[in-house]
């Protein structure tokens, strides 16, 4: 089904399928972010209930959170718009033995056709992919209910981002692949909160994440310079 809601980079949506086929390779491409997916689910499960419920991963690519999720006791729900890290992810769940329902859809079409659907939805690294993050927030709003968690993961966009998420992750450590990133699109801690505001849901917390190049190891925490995570809840 073609989307009547196309809220994409096309060469953002290339990218992520050249490397799909390497999707769950821990020590290929995307290292980083099986290293942080602990981080990422902690963080949701720290702050909402995950078993039994109805969860919905936005712009899942292949998988990882979902699975994690599901694992969780969640009953999950991937979306992407990218066919082959769908593909990934639904071989490699069914190889797991998990029941996770990947669609390729945007969430602005989702939203519009099932509001109110989901307990909690993950929005994890895909705000700086898109031309206009706000939409993604504002279907975020239609489609948790009410009482309901959302959870974000994206940039910050200051002068210290670009230089550890652009120059030292891409170019120096090669912790992901070069053009992963475009610094005009990442996402300042205000302005996500002005967007989820306008959408109906209330702040509920800014955490930091930071990585320690000599250790090679992530933590929460600290300064939302870099790498943030984010909850809102609707009312």
């Amino acid at each position: 089904m073609i989307p009547q809601t196309e809220n994409i980079d096309r060469l953002e949506i290339a990218k992520f399928e050249a490397v799909a086929p390497r999707w769950w390779d821990r020590n290929g491409e995307l290292k980083s972010l099986h290293d942080i997916n602990p981080l990422r689910l902690g963080y949701i499960a720290g702050r909402t209930r995950l078993a039994g419920r109805r969860v919905l991963d936005v712009g899942c690519g292949g998988g990882v959170l979902s699975e994690a999720m599901a694992l969780a006791g969640a009953r999950v729900t991937g979306i992407d718009m990218g066919q082959t890290p769908l593909a990934v992810a639904a071989l490699h769940a069914r190889q797991s033995g998990l029941a996770i329902d990947y669609r390729r859809a945007t969430v602005e079409d989702l939203a519009a056709s099932q509001p109110g659907r989901f307990d909690v939805l993950a929005c994890m690294e895909l705000l700086e992919h898109v031309p206009d993050p706000p939409s993604i927030v504002r279907a975020c709003g239609r489609l948790v209910r009410p009482g309901g968690d959302v959870f974000y993961a994206t940039l910050n966009r200051t002068p210290k981002s670009f230089a550890f998420a652009i120059v030292g992750a891409e170019y120096l450590l090669r912790l992901l692949p070069r053009g992963t990133h475009a610094f005009a699109r990442f996402v300042r801690p205000a302005e996500l909160e002005g967007w989820g505001k306008q959408a109906g849901l209330a702040h509920c917390d800014f955490t930091g994440m930071q990585y320690n190049p000599f250790t090679r190891r992530y933590r929460l925490g600290g300064t939302l310079a870099v790498n943030y995570l984010a909850h809102f809840r609707r009312p």
